[in-house]
């Protein structure tokens, strides 16, 4: 979408209601296309949604020159890594300058190639995400790194070799790098404070599929022995636990009624929980999650978002936009990136009170804390929001807004709306389906 067709037109006040459906989480679908690069067959990847992160990621693998086409079931790609190849770097840029994800395809390029180029990485402006971290890992692994001025070019002189790893914080994107590394290197590699989220866990298990040798441990450390060769995989994605949340949370906005196909009961546990406190209602079957209002005040509640097991980060802006509408003072902690609460200037330029602090205002102290970032915020509620002219910042922060516009009263005119599509697959159909007030600039329905 450009132009006028990057605007939505949103008429706010009326209760989503009705059945959408969530497929492959996006923070798994693209690493596990990527894994596929290190088999020496086909892999089979099923439940694949149908997101810009994918098409970037498809685009990207076949510049290096595996067949990626779909299978017999919607949703389901065929990856073919039989020739890989080296790609132009002018058309590497031109595909990846919107995503981040083209650091994780360095260790697979390395064992296939011996060599890899990464030029400048995109993403959501949330706070930082260094990728220095990545590249130091690979070079304990072996690999040598020249920065040049259209991006980063990486050699592997030798065989990578296995080594021992700690990360500062447990991060999922480093954690995705050394998995991706280390199955193929040689010797064992130790990962200590690794993230462990359910996208991560079911990265190792298509790995383990295609004949890693992977063991998780208690204390968030990872054992991986490399092996010389992998073969390709047949694997069903876990559904996307974080889209699943933002439709709930547009559930309570709106004081509507949602069935969300797909979701699952075991990988939201914790948002759950969150859910129910504030005043939520939910129901689990074996199909998905019904998400509703039932009416009546909704409770503030103290809310830190932290890694896995805890609150994820991609919960917590579509549940602020809910926690404007609930009674008293909700307190919100940052602790996963430093600018995220940045979206909530237009939720208060829409009717809310929100207040930011730099101070840490959740039950511990976080890395934060002493560097002048507002990442706590203090809401209080209920608020009637009004439509207004709104900015999409990032993904979540734009569905939030989203949530904000279907929650107020009147017009919002939300621009940047394209932005959305790089983690919610068909979100203007499913806001048809659940009864939004939605059109493009012209008139024409959604």
């Amino acid at each position: 979408m450009t132009g006028t067709d990057d605007v939505l037109l949103v008429h706010g006040g009326t209760p989503l209601e009705g059945e959408i459906r969530v497929r492959g989480a996006k923070n798994l679908v693209p690493k596990a296309m990527v894994a596929a690069l290190l088999g020496s067959g086909p892999s089979r990847l099923r439940n694949v949604p149908d997101i810009r992160d994918v098409r970037v990621v498809r685009g990207l693998l076949q510049l290096h020159g595996v067949t990626v086409r779909p299978g017999d079931e919607p949703g389901e790609l065929i990856l073919d890594p039989s020739h890989v190849e080296s790609a132009n770097v002018a058309d590497i840029d031109a595909h990846a300058g919107s995503s981040r994800i083209p650091i994780l395809f360095c260790g697979p390029l390395l064992h296939r190639l011996g060599h890899a180029f990464i030029p400048g990485l995109g993403g959501c402006d949330i706070g930082g995400r260094p990728i220095d971290f990545h590249f130091e890992v690979l070079r304990q692994f072996g690999a040598t790194i020249e920065k040049r001025a259209d991006g980063q070019y990486l050699e592997a002189p030798q065989r990578l070799r296995g080594t021992k790893i700690r990360l500062p914080y447990p991060s999922v994107g480093s954690t995705e790098q050394v998995l991706l590394t280390a199955v193929l290197a040689e010797g064992v590699t130790e990962l200590s404070n690794a993230a462990v989220e359910p996208e991560i866990e079911d990265l190792i298990c298509v790995l383990q599929k295609m004949g890693a040798i992977i063991s998780m441990d208690t204390d968030r450390t990872i054992r991986i022995t490399g092996v010389d060769r992998l073969d390709g995989y047949t694997h069903r994605a876990i559904p996307d636990r974080l889209e699943a949340a933002s439709w709930a949370s547009a559930a309570l906005a709106t004081e509507g009624n949602i069935y969300v196909r797909g979701a699952q009961q075991r990988s939201m546990m914790t948002f759950l929980n969150t859910y129910r406190r504030v005043g939520g209602a939910f129901r689990i079957d074996d199909e998905g999650i019904r998400f509703w209002h039932p009416g009546g005040a909704l409770n503030a509640i103290a809310l830190e978002t932290d890694v896995h097991p805890g609150f994820q980060t991609d919960w917590q802006q579509p549940l602020v936009v809910a926690l404007t509408q609930a009674t008293g003072l909700s307190i919100v902690h940052e602790t996963v990136y430093e600018s995220r609460l940045g979206f909530t200037s237009a939720l208060n330029q829409m009717g809310a009170h929100i207040q930011l602090y730099r101070e840490c205002l959740g039950g511990s102290d976080c890395r934060f804390g002493q560097r002048n970032f507002l990442h706590s915020a203090v809401v209080s509620g209920p608020t009637r929001l009004q439509g207004a002219d709104l900015v999409i910042p990032d993904l979540r922060g734009g569905f939030s807004y989203l949530i904000a516009a279907l929650a107020a009263q009147g017009t919002s005119r939300v621009h940047g709306i394209d932005l959305i599509n790089r983690g919610y697959e068909n979100f203007m159909d499913k806001l048809e389906k659940l009864g939004a007030k939605v059109e493009l600039p012209g008139g024409s329905l959604v």
